[in-house]
Formats: structure tokens, C-alpha cells, sequence
């Protein structure tokens, strides 16, 4: 964008982005020329918003679209802009100072390995898989159709931290047992009001949603879920039958006490 060197623009995003523990802002620093990080001070993370922070005495923002419209530094000509990417399903972080917006940052996001097989494992299950995102609807619905996921209302994007709670919980209402998988910090609101929070990549995922979740997977294999799943339902079984025999023999020698 105008008003600001490129080299500038992706030496601040990197100092920004690397101390985020965002997967997408985690993108965004593997992708730009790492840089001196010393002059960042009063970091802050603004939950389903981005991060600001001073550097060199100029507050610096990056985030999504909902902030810089919170901030009232979104033009017309750059919702059109960000419109373009959003449609080709790319997730766009934007960087600002107090005056406008300096640099664009368009992350595509491939889907996981496996993600439409382990989608249909879910279906067999009889589990009725939803897309709850922060990330704009756009691209949210291209990557959700992506894995065989359609409808709008299967496809949710442009939500806070609290707003994928309260969509948790209205699907506890009218669903019944909610399971939710996460693997970021605007996860763990959800993870915790879920029926079961399933916690995306051990190694990778970050510590406040593998402390709320209440499953761990170790690898980022989304098919684990189903695995999991599919495994409680056999446990939940044999423990029924298991009490079901107990309680029969039970029954059996109390009638031959009797004779």
C-alpha cells in the first residue's frame, strides 16, 4: 500500500507477528525477513482483533478487517481490495499506525492433510460438523466448502473469542453434546464450554487451549478425531456389556441360592 516502504512495512509486520502465538500471524513471520526485535515494547494482544504495540514510540497494529474498522482506519478502497483476496479464500492481516493502514499480509489457507476424509468419517458417526472461524466469512465458507462443508450456517466466520461460545452453546440448546477442536488462544473460550474440547497438535498447538481442552492430539491429523471418537463409542459399549453380564450372572446365581 501507499505511504510506507515495502522493507519497512515487513520489518515491522515480522516483529509483530512473531510474537504471536496466532497461527496466522504465525505465517505471516515464517514468510517475511526476520528482523531486530528490540525496539517492541508494550505488546498487547487484542483477542479475535490482532496485537498492537509501541515501536520506536509509534503504536503499530496488526489485525484483521474488524479492527481496523474498530479503529476507523477501513476505506472503501481497501474493503474492495481485501474483497478480492477474501474471495479467492485467503485470510488478509493488515498493519497500521494511528493514521491509516501501511501494508497487507494475504495468507492462503491450505486445508490439513486428510481434512475431507476425516470430515466423511465424522458424517459416518452421525457427527454434524461445523466451521467456527474469527477469520472473514468469505474465506471461511471457500475453505469450509473446500472440505465438504456447505451451508451457511455450517460455515461461520468473523467471530470473537465469545462469540464461538455462545454459538457452542446454542448448539448444546438445540443439538445436544458439542464437541469443539481448537488449537489457538481464541479457541480455549470455546474448548472449555464445549461437551468435549479436542485440542489440535500437542507440539504446536498453544498452551492455553491444551490446558483447557479435554483431549490432547499429538499430531495435527484431523482424522484423529473421528479415531477418537469411533474408540469411546466401542469403550462405551464393552463397558455396557461388561455390566450387563456381570449384572446377569449376578442374577443367575441369586436364582440358584433361592432354589
Amino acid at each position: 500500500l501507499a505511504g510506507m516502504d515495502d522493507g519497512a512495512a515487513a520489518a515491522i509486520g515480522w516483529q509483530l507477528a512473531s510474537r504471536s502465538e496466532h497461527p496466522v500471524s504465525r505465517a505471516i513471520a515464517a514468510g517475511l525477513p526476520a528482523a531486530a526485535a528490540n525496539g517492541v515494547q508494550n505488546l498487547q494482544a487484542l483477542p479475535g482483533r490482532g496485537v498492537q504495540a509501541e515501536i520506536a514510540g509509534q503504536r503499530w497494529l496488526l489485525g484483521n478487517l474488524r479492527l481496523m474498522r474498530e479503529q476507523g482506519l477501513l476505506t472503501d478502497d481497501l474493503a474492495a481490495l481485501l474483497a478480492e483476496h477474501e474471495q479467492q479464500g485467503r485470510s488478509v492481516t493488515l498493519l497500521a499506525d494511528d493514521q491509516a493502514v501501511r501494508a497487507l499480509f494475504a495468507v492462503a489457507d491450505p486445508l490439513r492433510p486428510h481434512a475431507r476424509a476425516a470430515i466423511a468419517q465424522l458424517r459416518a458417526l452421525g457427527v454434524h460438523p461445523l466451521v467456527l472461524s474469527g477469520d472473514n466469512p468469505a474465506t471461511v465458507r471457500a475453505v469450509a466448502a473446500e472440505a465438504g462443508i456447505t451451508g451457511e450456517q455450517d460455515a461461520r466466520g468473523g467471530l470473537l473469542p465469545e462469540d464461538k461460545q455462545g454459538a457452542l452453546a446454542a448448539l448444546q440448546a438445540s443439538r445436544g453434546p458439542t464437541g469443539m477442536t481448537g488449537d489457538g488462544i481464541n479457541d480455549a473460550p470455546a474448548l472449555a464450554r464445549a461437551d468435549v474440547g479436542f485440542a489440535m497438535g500437542g507440539a504446536h498447538g498453544t498452551a492455553m487451549a491444551t490446558e483447557t481442552a479435554d483431549v490432547v492430539l499429538m499430531h495435527d491429523d484431523l482424522r484423529r478425531i473421528p479415531d477418537t471418537i469411533a474408540l469411546s463409542q466401542r469403550t462405551h459399549h464393552v463397558l455396557w456389556q461388561n455390566i450387563a453380564l456381570a449384572l446377569g450372572v449376578k442374577a443367575v446365581f441369586f436364582m440358584l441360592a433361592l432354589l
